[in-house]
Parts: structure tokens; C-alpha cells; sequence
């Protein structure tokens, strides 16, 4: 079976295993509204990952992960105000808090990659002759 190329990438993997703990968390959350948002954030994520990455230019894949990043940082925030409000366990959330940060943060690398901000030096070999 051949896979997307965004299925090789551990950001993307890394999206789909929060949106999923996100809706675990959320099983038996009655407050719909804020379910139904930190459940559309999570899968965002993900979802604009693969998007961007099926795209045909790497500026526009760089568009699609600036708005995955965008959705990590809203999904953070309804974390936080879950927490506050009694909808998720203190020590969960910001254990999911952080898995968005890191996610955040894998994302805003690959966005220079992709932006073409990350460039590798070349190689420098320093061959002696034999003498």
C-alpha cells in the first residue's frame, strides 16, 4: 500500500494521536460547544498538514502549516479554559498543552524548511593527501 508523503511526516503522526486523546478526553464532556471546538481545532491540525503537503508548491504548503500551527495554538488556549472550568483534569491538560506546544513547535521548523529559511552548509572535507 503506498502512503501520502505526509504520512511519513512524525508532526502529522504526532496531530492524528492528539485529536484522538483530545476526543478521549472529551468522551463524556456534556458542554457541547467546547467539545465541538477543541474537537474541530485537534483534527485541524492534522488536517492542514495533509493538506499543505498535497498542495503543489511549497509556498502553499507552508500556507496550510501556519494555519495548522494557528489551529495548535487555538486548541491550546480551550485547553487551558477547560481546565478552569472542571472539563478536563489539571495534570491531562496541560499534558496535552504541552503535546500542542511540541507540535507548534515541530510545525514552525518545517514552515522554514518548506520556506526555504533552513539551508544546509555543505560539506567540508578535509582530505590530507598521502605523503
Amino acid at each position: 500500500m503506498n502512503l501520502f508523503a505526509f504520512q511519513n511526516l512524525d508532526v502529522w503522526k504526532r496531530a492524528c494521536r492528539l485529536a484522538c486523546d483530545i476526543y478521549t478526553e472529551l468522551e463524556t464532556c456534556r458542554d457541547f460547544g467546547l467539545k465541538d471546538q477543541m474537537t474541530r481545532a485537534a483534527v485541524s491540525i492534522a488536517s492542514n498538514i495533509a493538506e499543505g503537503e498535497e498542495r503543489e508548491s511549497k509556498a502553499e504548503s507552508a500556507r496550510f502549516l501556519y494555519f495548522a500551527k494557528g489551529s495548535s495554538g487555538e486548541l491550546a488556549t480551550q485547553i487551558y479554559i477547560a481546565i478552569e472550568i472542571g472539563v478536563i483534569e489539571k495534570q491531562n491538560g496541560f499534558k496535552l498543552i504541552k503535546e500542542a506546544r511540541e507540535i507548534s513547535a515541530m510545525l514552525g521548523a518545517l514552515i522554514k524548511i518548506r520556506k526555504g529559511c533552513v539551508r544546509e552548509s555543505a560539506a567540508e572535507y578535509n582530505i590530507k593527501p598521502n605523503i
